[in-house]
């Protein structure tokens, strides 16, 4: 952003910090993307400059051109002090928590987090003397009652991966930091255009760049990003791990950047559109979306979201697995897969009964999540009512 002066950066909006975030041109020879810078071994001019380490690149694991650009601009997009960037989401996960974490502490993970978080904790960070207790999410100031001498880190989500639970997190964040602890954030849903997590109390926030950042379905990424009283225990726990991501895969993330917020703005229209549309199905028994009015966290992310993505969950009335099958089988437009954030529609059975612990599962019917991504609306809409109509005749 070579050629915007201060003030400029300070007033401007977020799509044109999209634009311009990380990239300086004159740097680039002119060239308007930065390109995918590949390599290893760094050479010194002199004897001198090598036993100081002197210079800026010293060794591929210490970072590119192409990653100082997107840890950049990701800083300046999540109101961050310093990004780092993992080679997915998962390892972003667990980066952060070993920044946080050490043996003998005791940490809170929400409940509705994301399946490989809690293997995470109950594997790796077990065998390291990491004691960790799932807690409802729903709990605001009041896990204060959960804290504990040793308690070194509250890890949020909001919404709750798949089960759309909202929390309070300024308010978790403000009980946390009375006692110097930690609060970690997996932002992926909402990416900070919609969830500023820093502004909002958050010490260190993970981004699966997987997901809205590429917007396309084809790279893995992740990103970590602290506040100044978090930045340099996050770098050297990087440091230490060197867990990089490919150049390729930065090079399409810095791509992806410049159109998320037009994405994530049509992922937002559309994924409200398609589910009041589930509401008014008579095979619907509950939408989980934090955006409409009838969810229980919706006064929460009213006051503290400025918006929604394209990822939510529908309860159906029971039926039996046979017709569920029956119906996702079918699809035409909607593929089966994991992952979300592309351009094209998604949806996956799934039940949190088997290894939620705080909290019980039991929503009185399957449960369905779906992504909604970038096609005609009424298309989507023509071919989830056929689906819908081979469900009711398989029951």
């Amino acid at each position: 952003m070579s050629k915007l002066t201060p003030p400029t950066r300070q007033k401007i909006g977020s799509r044109t910090r999209l634009v311009h975030a990380g990239r300086d041109t004159d740097e680039q020879h002119g060239f308007i993307n930065m390109p995918p810078w590949r390599g290893s071994t760094v050479l010194y001019p002199t004897y001198e400059s090598l036993s100081a380490r002197s210079q800026r690149y010293t060794y591929g694991t210490k970072g590119t051109p192409s990653t100082d650009a997107l840890e950049s601009a990701w800083t300046e997009i999540s109101g961050a002090a310093q990004t780092v960037l993992a080679p997915t989401g998962l390892a972003a996960i667990a980066l952060a928590l070993m920044t946080a974490a050490k043996a003998g502490d005791h940490i809170l993970i929400t409940d509705s987090a994301y399946l490989p978080t809690r293997q995470f904790c109950n594997t790796i960070l077990l065998r390291m003397g990491v004691e960790t207790e799932y807690y409802d999410p729903c709990l605001g100031a009041e896990i204060t009652t959960l804290f504990r001498p040793n308690t070194s880190l509250v890890l949020v989500e909001a919404p709750g991966s798949q089960s759309f639970e909202i929390q309070d997190i300024p308010a978790i964040s403000r009980a946390a930091h009375e006692r110097d602890i930690c609060v970690i954030a997996d932002n992926t849903w909402a990416t900070p255009l919609f969830f500023p997590p820093h502004e909002r109390g958050v010490d260190l926030a993970i981004e699966a760049g997987t997901k809205y950042l590429s917007g396309h379905s084809d790279l893995m990424l992740g990103l970590v990003s602290a506040n100044e009283r978090w930045r340099k225990r996050l770098r050297e726990t990087y440091d230490c791990f060197a867990m990089c991501p490919g150049p390729e895969d930065i090079f399409l993330a810095l791509r992806g950047l410049r159109s998320m917020e037009l994405r994530l703005r049509e992922a937002e229209r559309q994924g409200l559109a398609m589910a009041h549309w589930f509401l008014s199905r008579p095979e619907v028994k509950d939408v989980l979306h934090p955006a409409l009015p009838g969810h229980p966290g919706h006064a929460i992310w009213k006051r503290d979201f400025s918006g929604s993505s394209g990822l939510f969950s529908i309860i159906l009335h029971p039926v039996p697995e046979a017709a569920v099958a029956a119906m996702l089988n079918g699809l035409e437009l909607f593929g089966m897969g994991y992952s979300w954030g592309g351009f094209e529609s998604l949806v996956i059975p799934f039940n949190c009964a088997s290894y939620r612990t705080a909290t019980r599962w039991n929503p009185g019917g399957p449960a369905l999540r779906f992504q909604i991504g970038l096609e005609n609306i009424e298309d989507l809409k023509d071919d989830l009512d056929r689906g819908f109509e081979r469900l009711r005749n398989a029951v």
